[in-house]
């Protein structure tokens, strides 16, 4: 009975792993699809004609790509860093009992998950009093921190960092920066990747803050290009003046859609998926023992 009980969960699981990956499957096979046949056919596995229409197109302007990819590359990886240590720095001092004001700073955290100033008074502190528009700190600071994870980080310290190790370490003669950095940090590794992780998400698939505080394409990220070039896709595709704006000037409208579109996931979601076998020795065990208690 156990046997086969164990037997139907392993398929269930099967089952479900398939369903996750055989979209992604499909997805790379269409962006390599002929865009007649996606047209005339629709979506399958096994296409009527393999193209590299898509690719080709997407390349055309392989020099913005380039630079829209190495800056979603410095921001995931720049952005993340600052981010752990300043979340990290934030969550330690309230998760300590000692610390007189805890409460309040931890209440101060809380409140900015529950109330934001709004759309316009945010942009007007980056664009106007920090004066950050059209730079890569834009695209950066208004990520850097998150109350959610903050306080996942302070759970961890509080629950999973033993006091007595702290007092140890004072009495010994350390200080509060060097048993931060060489005891606190080590043991926290399991949160700290779970943390990273997700900062490193945010930060590659953001586009709105390009959206919001790029002017020009010399800054945008990678998937707000790919969002701006799709967007123009349509646009050309849809409007009729520009079909005959282009006709007229003895051009031909041929441009991918559909297996553009998949395509672009493709560039999109590639170089993330490389991080998840990274971060994933510590990933359940971060979540798990950061979320056990409140």
């Amino acid at each position: 009975m156990i046997e086969h009980s164990q037997f139907l969960v392993n398929l269930f699981f099967w089952f479900y792993s398939a369903a996750c990956i055989l979209p992604l499957v499909l997805v790379i096979v269409v962006s390599f699809s002929d865009e007649k046949a996606v047209l005339v056919h629709g979506y399958n596995f096994i296409p009527e004609a393999w193209s590299m229409e898509s690719y080709k197109f997407m390349f055309k302007d392989w020099h913005q790509i380039l630079r829209s990819f190495g800056i979603s590359v410095y921001l995931a990886v720049v952005g993340t860093a600052i981010s752990l240590v300043v979340m990290a720095l934030y969550a330690y001092p309230i998760s300590r009992s000692d610390f007189p004001h805890k409460n309040f700073f931890s209440f101060f955290m809380f409140f900015t998950m529950l109330f934001n100033g709004g759309l316009v008074p945010w942009y007007l502190v980056y664009t106007q009093m920090l004066d950050l528009k059209n730079t890569l700190a834009a695209l950066m600071i208004p990520l850097l921190v998150s109350a959610f994870y903050v306080l996942l980080l302070r759970t961890f310290f509080a629950n999973s960092i033993p006091m007595a190790l702290i007092e140890a370490a004072k009495i010994d003669g350390a200080g509060e920066i060097r048993t931060f950095s060489q005891i606190i940090l080590p043991l926290s590794l399991p949160v700290l990747a779970s943390v990273a992780l997700f900062q490193v998400l945010n930060y590659w698939n953001d586009w709105f803050l390009s959206l919001v505080f790029i002017s020009g394409s010399k800054n945008i990220n990678l998937q707000f290009m790919m969002y701006k070039t799709m967007l123009d896709i349509q646009f050309l595709s849809s409007n009729v003046q520009a079909s005959q704006g282009l006709a007229a000037a003895g051009g031909v409208l041929k441009l991918p859609t559909e297996t553009v579109r998949m395509a672009m996931a493709v560039l999109g979601i590639g170089p993330i998926v490389f991080a998840y076998p990274f971060f994933q020795k510590y990933f359940k065990k971060g979540l798990m023992v950061g979320a056990v208690k409140g």
